[in-house]
């Protein structure tokens, strides 16, 4: 094996790389100036000669650089390090980069009116116009964002021009022409300029250069919507929404959404169609001039007189009716819808009516357009609207004065409303609801016996005025004669057999006769109407009270309170039927609840911490006196049983409280020194409930009539001799007195005819106002 071994000679170690910074001093282009042979060969025609192609051996023998040598190639080496020269040796700086040449010269000036530059200057300020444009669109200046577009436009085709002389057509900016155009229709669209919009935007669509141009098609069925040509909006719409990729869900949605509104608008052409061409069915009925004798001539006049109401003239009759009812009907159900609003729509149905043969109609139609506005709760167009019917024939000025003294005495104004009133009757004797609007503002005034004259009056004018009929019922009432009062609600619960306000009124003078039964039975009729209604569900639980059936009165009051959770009745009668039943813990939320509705009343806070106390949380209770003491610091029954809860409990404070119930006492019994010093010898003495709860608060809790009804009594709140139960015999009633009275019934309106089921308190039918 160590046949084939050649070791390296010694020599060799030393140096590895010796030889390769060895050349031919023919290379040494440092001494060419100093060549006598290589300066006479350049100046003669032999240093012009060819290089040979034959490779010079190095001196060495070491072939050159880069030389093929026995077919192998010869790597590269350096001949010297890069910026190393041997000039730099002799002093030379060191600038591999050539930064010693100076600065590089100065850039070339622009030439501003080369054809390009002026281009780019141009295309700038078409820029800037569209963008000044828009500004001025979102400012609200359309004028200016017109112009600044039309500007743009003019320079955007000089651009245009420039461009084709100095390039070809397809360096055009298409996207500048796109953003010029689109904004230019878009401001003409804005300032209600819909022509040369659409003929703008029709230049876009066309230009089949224009990526996406088809979707622009929506904004031009926007335009034809406006110029109500609905037609062409929905073909416009399809074309964009067929150019739209399924991808763009909400786009289409969109554009789909738009064709669905399009189509509404052309069901109200329709309907303005339909309702012109309803006015111009003929009815082939000969006009009422044949039925007037011309002569007095006997046996005309008698033909005259048998024609008047044959079999003929009363099918003229319902004939004549049965139009006028249909138009009616139809001008209240387009005229709210055809226009943007509903008084638009009622003028156009107007100006129609008024052009037709049914001119008496049109004021049948304006006074329907005064109870819209009555509808919409917009009294003072309401009242203006039926102003203008006062100098109008009879039957219209009574319509107009009936509607008018209801607004005014639906507001209280009861002058005003019985000055219109007046006027109605005087126009129309036989007018039952102007008779009817009469006696309310008589029964305001307190005549009950002329108010129920007046009704009477409605009556016998028209049998079927169901709001006469309640008002005659009401005022029985008032007069005490409940028997007739009850034989008018009864007849009209014949004729309206699920009125809430009927049943109740049926139910109260049965109460009022003292036949509590029938009054259940009543009121349960009205709660199968009306479910939810939370009076009435109180009213059956007193009445079960007053019998003594506990069990069906907690019933209803619970529902009562379920329904409405802020009657203060409803709500003291449950918290004292659960102390009554020995469920304080149950007694706290209702009275907690009570005092929340009532915050300035102490009693429902001291029968809170009682209730605490009687379910034996002292800790509790003593919490909720002291919060009471913070917030009525005067209150001497708070004081008195921190007072005697701190003593049995042991706590420091009691001295604290003690001498403020001291205070306070010796503070009371001054004031009643002086009250008393200051009567007279016969004025009597004055009861005072010195136990009650609310006794030094302001707030009596003394038994009224009204809490007489309701058999749960609250304990009063304990004396000094036992901590936790009073000594003595006072009590606290569990009613609560309504501050403002009771209401007071009002009359039923004539002007109006659906029954509000909703309201038992104020005796008025709804705010739906149909003058007859």
């Amino acid at each position: 094996m160590m046949q084939n071994v050649h070791l390296a000679p010694e020599t060799d170690e030393d140096d590895l790389y010796s030889g390769y910074n060895d050349y031919n001093p023919t290379y040494d282009t440092e001494e060419l100036e100093n060549d006598t042979a290589f300066q006479e060969a350049v100046r003669t025609s032999h240093g012009r000669r060819p290089p040979s192609k034959t490779s010079l051996a190095s001196s060495m023998g070491r072939p050159m650089t880069g030389a093929i040598q026995d077919g192998v190639t010869r790597p590269m080496t350096a001949v010297r390090a890069a910026g190393f020269t041997k000039a730099a040796v002799r002093g030379s700086a060191f600038d591999p980069l050539g930064q010693s040449r100076g600065p590089a010269p100065p850039l070339e000036a622009k030439n501003e009116d080369s054809p390009e530059e002026k281009i780019r200057q141009l295309e700038k300020k078409v820029n800037e116009l569209v963008e000044e444009s828009c500004i001025a669109n979102s400012c609200g200046d359309l004028k200016l964002a017109l112009e600044k577009a039309k500007d743009a436009g003019r320079k955007e085709r000089i651009l245009v021009r420039q461009r084709e002389q100095v390039t070809t057509p397809e360096n055009i900016n298409l996207d500048l022409t796109y953003s010029v155009l689109f904004n230019l229709a878009s401001q003409y669209s804005a300032n209600e300029m819909y022509a040369e919009a659409l003929n703008t935007y029709q230049v876009i669509v066309k230009n089949k250069m224009f990526s996406n141009a088809g979707r622009l098609k929506v904004n031009m069925g926007n335009i034809y919507l406006k110029q109500r040509n609905y037609s062409k909006a929905i073909k416009f719409y399809r074309m964009a929404l067929d150019q739209i990729p399924s991808v763009h869900k909400e786009m289409r949605i969109k554009i789909m959404q738009n064709i669905g509104v399009t189509f509404i608008k052309t069901d109200r052409d329709k309907m303005k169609k339909a309702f012109q061409k309803l006015i111009a069915v003929p009815l082939e009925i000969d006009e009422d001039d044949k039925y007037i004798s011309p002569s007095d001539d006997p046996h005309t006049n008698l033909v005259i007189e048998a024609i008047k109401n044959d079999h003929l003239r009363q099918m003229e009759r319902e004939r004549k009716a049965m139009a006028e009812k249909y138009i009616m009907t139809a001008a209240k159900l387009i005229a709210p819808v055809i226009e943007t609003s509903f008084a638009v729509g009622y003028d156009w149905c107007v100006e129609v009516v008024k052009a037709s043969q049914y001119v008496e109609l049109a004021n049948d139609l304006e006074i329907n357009k005064a109870i819209t506005y009555l509808r919409q709760k917009d009294f003072n167009q309401a009242v203006e609207t039926l102003k203008m019917f006062e100098k109008k024939d009879s039957r219209v000025k009574s319509a107009a004065a009936t509607n008018l003294s209801f607004l005014y005495y639906l507001e209280n104004e009861f002058a005003q409303a019985s000055s219109y009133a007046d006027l109605a009757v005087n126009s129309d004797r036989y007018n039952p609801s102007a008779l009817t609007n009469k006696g309310n503002t008589v029964f305001a005034n307190g005549d009950y016996e002329k108010a129920a004259e007046f009704y009477k009056e409605a009556l016998r004018n028209d049998s079927s005025c169901t709001e006469a009929l309640y008002n005659i019922g009401l005022t029985y009432k008032r007069l005490n004669r409940l028997d007739e009062a009850l034989d008018c609600f009864l007849k009209l619960h014949a004729i309206l057999r699920n009125s809430a306000q009927v049943l109740y009124q049926i139910a109260n003078v049965y109460e009022l006769m003292e036949d509590p039964n029938q009054a259940i039975e009543w009121l349960m009729q009205l709660i199968s109407v009306v479910p939810t209604d939370s009076r009435a569900l109180s009213k059956l639980g007193e009445l079960y009270d007053s019998e003594g059936d506990k069990s069906q009165a907690f019933q209803y009051y619970y529902e009562s309170y379920r329904y409405f959770p802020s009657n203060i009745e409803v709500i003291e009668w449950l918290g004292a039927y659960y102390i009554d039943t020995q469920f304080c813990e149950k007694a706290i939320q209702y009275f907690e609840r009570a005092s929340l509705i009532q915050p300035s009343q102490v009693k429902w806070q001291l029968m809170v911490a009682s209730c605490f106390r009687r379910s034996g949380n002292y800790q509790k209770a003593l919490d909720t006196y002291k919060d009471i003491h913070r917030k009525f610091p005067e209150n001497v029954e708070c004081l008195r049983f921190l007072v005697r809860l701190c003593t049995d409990i042991g706590l420091k404070e009691v001295q604290e409280y003690a001498t403020k119930l001291k205070r306070l006492e010796k503070m009371k019994e001054i004031r009643e020194q002086r009250v008393r010093s200051g009567r007279d010898g016969g004025g009597g003495s004055r009861s005072r409930r010195e136990g009650s709860a609310g006794s030094d608060s302001g707030q009596n809790c003394s038994a009224s009539s009204k809490g007489e009804r309701l058999s749960a009594k609250l304990r009063a709140l304990p004396g000094t001799n036992e901590p936790y139960e009073s000594s003595s015999n006072k009590e606290i009633d569990a009613s609560y007195v309504d501050p403002l009275g009771p209401q007071i019934e009002r009359p039923k309106t004539a002007a109006r005819k659906r029954i509000d089921e909703d309201d038992f308190a104020d005796e008025e039918l709804g705010d739906d106002l149909l003058p007859e």
